[in-house]
C-alpha cells in the first residue's frame, strides 16, 4: 500500500467537516495504519491482560471521530493529534469504568445503621453506653 500524501490527509478531513460523507470513506483506509501504530504504542503501556485490543481502540476512535462533526480540521498533524488524544481518553475512561465496577459499581449504599445485627443479645464483654 502506498503512503498517503500530506495533501490527501489534510484535504479529506476538511472535506468531511464540510459535509462530504465520501471523504470519510476515502480517509479511513489512508490513516488506518498510522492510527493502528499509535494505538499499539498506547497499548504497550497498558497492563498485559488488558481486555481492550489495539484494533478495538482504533475502531473506538473511528466511532468518536464520526461524531466530531463540529471539528474544523486544520491539517494532517491536527487530525492525528485529535485521534491520539481520543485514544488516551478512551483508555482513561476504560480504566475508570473498571475501577468503578471493582469498587462496587452501582450497588446501593447500605449504612451500618440499616445493616442487620449480627448478634441479637448484647455481649457482656463489651462496654456499653454509660
Amino acid at each position: 500500500m502506498t503512503l498517503p500524501t500530506t495533501h490527501e490527509v489534510t484535504q479529506l478531513p476538511k472535506a468531511w467537516s464540510a459535509g462530504d460523507e465520501q471523504a470519510l470513506e476515502k480517509l479511513t483506509p489512508l490513516v488506518y495504519e498510522q492510527l493502528h501504530r499509535v494505538a499499539q504504542h498506547y497499548m504497550a503501556e497498558q497492563r498485559p491482560d488488558h481486555t481492550l485490543q489495539t484494533t478495538a481502540l482504533v475502531n473506538e476512535v473511528y466511532l468518536r471521530l464520526v461524531d466530531c462533526e463540529q471539528v474544523r480540521w486544520r491539517d494532517q498533524a491536527h487530525f492525528f493529534a485529535v485521534s491520539s488524544q481520543l485514544m488516551r481518553r478512551i483508555l482513561v475512561d476504560f480504566a475508570r469504568s473498571r475501577g468503578y465496577q471493582k469498587r462496587g459499581g452501582g450497588l446501593p449504599h447500605l449504612s451500618l445503621d440499616d445493616a442487620p445485627s449480627v448478634c441479637q443479645e448484647p455481649d457482656a464483654n463489651l462496654i456499653g453506653p454509660g
